[in-house]
């Protein structure tokens, strides 16, 4: 199995992440229109497995960097489970992908963190969580994790995601700010305006968004056939108030987008046959971080893609693209079988190639 290499000349060595750990169930939903706020509608449970954002996120950088105690890169996850079997899954699936498992708190009286997801027949949906989870009582941080963010460094990548207390994320922020870490972070719609008027957009590198989290921000909708104009007014967003500030945004069938205050990228999407796009986004930002803790940047200077095929793959968006495009074929949130050595072989399958500059950094386990 193939992963990406990390050594001594790697820019990082680490990834400790603070968020939401539990599991869910999904139903597939009778019909394409959206649910009402009364409606009843009839669905059938599927066979999909469900996590939550941070074990997402954690599992692929795990599984791509080669993680554990043979590794040199080092997964560790913050966050509370209940002192229930949900809670002991989750922890062992952790684990098992080499995964440090030393933050993750039980919490006794109160449930592991749990999501109803639901699915329309076009493949699109949504979520609904529990907001009284073990997760929700996270406030405090281990002592050690300061000494664990110190040990890496400027080596050190620090994720701040959702499904916790937002003040307990604030903490974790300022914590891996004085340490130098890479700060990259989340936010559901909900609280994206709360979070930047609490300062964490100040004390963070990169921002991962959807369209609707990213309209929030700026106050103008998404339009497919007029993203320019979006991304403009994002870009005049970091320009104007956060200019150290970066963002990847995703946009379902049309691929994602990263800027910086004075330019973009756009990557497209792959034509798949989808099989859920639950998780997609989650999976997308692991992939960039994996792919950015490897030494691939984020951007480049290139012209806009006119389409997938036009030019080989070379950046961590491109990669977490391809990644999220792979995801979308499996019904549950994370791809059982997502590896480097699988995303090889599913880019010849959509027609395309990573290019030299992310070859040479791809190691056999």
């Amino acid at each position: 199995m193939r992963i990406f290499r990390i050594d001594d000349n790697s820019p990082y060595s680490q990834a400790v992440g603070i968020g939401g750990l539990g599991t869910g169930m999904f139903f597939s939903l009778e019909g394409n229109h959206t649910l009402g706020r009364n409606e009843s509608r009839a669905a059938r449970l599927l066979d999909a497995k469900d996590y939550c954002k941070l074990h997402i996120v954690m599992h692929y950088i795990a599984k791509l960097l080669g993680a554990g105690p043979a590794g040199i890169f080092s997964v560790l996850p913050i966050g509370a489970v209940g002192d229930d079997a949900a809670g002991d899954s989750v922890r062992q699936e952790l684990a098992s992908v080499g995964v440090d498992t030393r933050f993750v708190e039980k919490i006794a009286g109160l449930p592991t963190l749990f999501s109803a997801c639901f699915q329309y027949p076009d493949g699109s949906g949504g979520n609904i969580t529990t907001n009284n989870s073990a997760a929700s009582a996270l406030r405090c941080l281990h002592p050690a994790v300061e000494n664990v963010l110190a040990s890496a460094g400027t080596r050190g990548i620090a994720l701040i995601l959702p499904e916790v207390p937002l003040e307990a994320r604030r903490r974790f922020l300022e914590v891996a700010s004085r340490q130098g870490a890479l700060r990259i972070a989340s936010f559901v719609s909900a609280e994206i305006a709360s979070a930047e008027k609490m300062g964490m957009f100040d004390e963070l590198d990169l921002i991962a968004v959807n369209e609707d989290e990213a309209s929030g921000l700026i106050g103008t909708s998404f339009s497919p056939e007029r993203p320019e104009f979006f991304l403009d007014q994002c870009a005049r967003f970091l320009r104007n108030g956060h200019p150290s500030l970066r963002m990847v945004i995703s946009a379902g069938k049309q691929g994602a987008y990263a800027l910086s205050q004075d330019s973009w990228n756009c990557c497209q999407a792959p034509g798949v046959r989808i099989a859920s796009t639950t998780g997609a986004g989650d999976c997308l930002l692991g992939g960039i971080v994996a792919a950015l803790a490897a030494g691939v940047p984020l951007l480049n200077s290139k012209p806009p893609r006119k389409s997938l095929l036009e030019r080989s793959l070379d950046t961590a968006l491109e990669f977490g693209v391809l990644l999220a495009s792979y995801k979308v074929t499996s019904p549950h949130t994370i791809h059982p079988q997502a590896s480097v050595s699988s995303l090889l072989q599913f880019a010849e399958e959509v027609g395309t190639q990573f290019a030299p500059t992310i070859q040479q950094l791809l190691v056999e386990a």
